[in-house]
Parts: structure tokens; C-alpha cells; sequence
């Protein structure tokens, strides 16, 4: 039944971003930063953003659980699927405020949440993003304020799964344990010694 609702959350969504499109010329972007609730209120807050929505990418299994996708073995990351207004914002400002909200020099990890469900990338959708998405990239070894090398995927979209209703904005429908969390896994501690004062920028 959880299933069920789920899936259901999942197509009014869509309809929502479709009706949404109807309105503006709307575009996506797809970020795996670690754990999703993490990677939602960065996106969420930025003026242009239609909205954000947490699920799994990246993988071979159809229809994954969280169950299954955090026991590793699916292929998928956990990722948001960014819905956006590009006369608004652009996606080189997206991918401005995803870099520096994930640690780039690691793989198949992200803080203290480890394996390839947890792995950094960005997953583009057609050349543009591509080009922008490697750019970035090419940008940040030029100046990045850190000695490792940027190890993050990018990578092809590929089918995005949104995930169950109770992950939808985790920081909003329970801040005291979405705090805990973040602080317990060391997050913000870790990107403010990568990023400085860019931290979240």
C-alpha cells in the first residue's frame, strides 16, 4: 500500500511539473550529492526553481525501493530531479550550487554515507548540459581551494525514479532529525573545510 501512494505522489508530481511546463518552458537537471534530503533545500530555495524532487537514478532495477536501493546492488544513485524555469536561472547557476554542496574528491561516497548509491554526479540531459556540466568540472580543477583531484561522475540521464512520499522534503517534515543527521554525518563540517566561506553557494 505504501507502494502504492508512493507511486502515486510520483505521477501527481509529474502532472504538477507538467502543468507547471504549461505556464513556463521548464527544464530538469538531475544531482546525486549523498544522501537526497541533503541536496533538496540547497535547489528548493533558489528563485527559478519549479521544483525538487528526490528519488533514484543511474541504475538497472525499474521501480526501486529505498529499501533496495540502500542496500546497494541496484545501480542507482539517490538523487533530486531539479525542475527549473531558464528564464529565470540558468543550469550553470545549478550546477554552481551543486558543487558546493557535495565533496567532489571522493567516489562512491559522499560524508559518511558510503557506497555506490551514494556516489556524486551529475546527470545531463542532452549536449548543452553536457558541456556545461564538463566545463564546470575543467573550471573547478583550475581553482578549486582543495589538493585532491574532482573525481565526480557525469554521466547521461537516464530514467528518474521519484522516491516514497515520506523522503518528498525530509528537512521540512521533520527538521529535528533532518538536523541531527546532517550534523551526525558531518556534513556541513566537511564542506565548510572544502569550500570556505562558498560553502552552499
Amino acid at each position: 500500500m505504501k507502494r502504492i501512494i508512493s507511486l502515486l505522489a510520483g505521477v501527481l508530481s509529474t502532472l504538477l511539473v507538467a502543468g507547471a511546463a504549461n505556464a513556463a518552458d521548464v527544464e530538469r537537471a538531475i544531482f546525486a550529492g549523498g544522501c537526497f534530503w541533503c541536496m533538496e533545500a540547497p535547489f528548493d530555495k533558489l528563485p527559478g526553481v519549479v521544483s525538487v524532487t528526490a528519488g533514484y537514478t543511474g541504475g538497472q532495477k525499474k521501480n526501486p525501493t529505498y529499501k533496495e536501493v540502500s542496500a546497494g546492488g541496484t545501480g542507482h544513485a539517490e538523487a533530486v530531479q531539479v525542475v527549473y524555469d531558464p528564464s529565470k536561472i540558468s543550469y550553470s547557476a545549478l550546477l554552481a550550487v551543486f558543487w558546493r554542496n557535495i565533496d567532489p574528491t571522493v567516489s562512491d561516497r559522499q560524508f559518511c554515507d558510503v557506497g555506490h548509491q551514494y556516489r556524486a554526479a551529475i546527470f545531463y540531459h542532452g549536449e548543452e548540459q553536457r558541456k556545461a556540466a564538463l566545463q564546470t568540472k575543467a573550471a573547478l580543477e583550475r581553482s578549486k581551494p582543495f589538493r585532491e583531484p574532482v573525481v565526480t561522475e557525469i554521466a547521461p540521464a537516464t530514467e528518474f525514479y521519484p522516491a516514497e512520499e515520506y523522503h518528498q522534503h525530509y528537512y521540512k517534515k521533520n527538521p529535528l532529525r533532518y538536523r541531527y543527521y546532517r550534523s551526525g554525518c558531518g556534513r556541513d563540517k566537511k564542506l565548510k573545510e572544502l569550500w570556505g566561506s562558498e560553502i552552499g553557494h
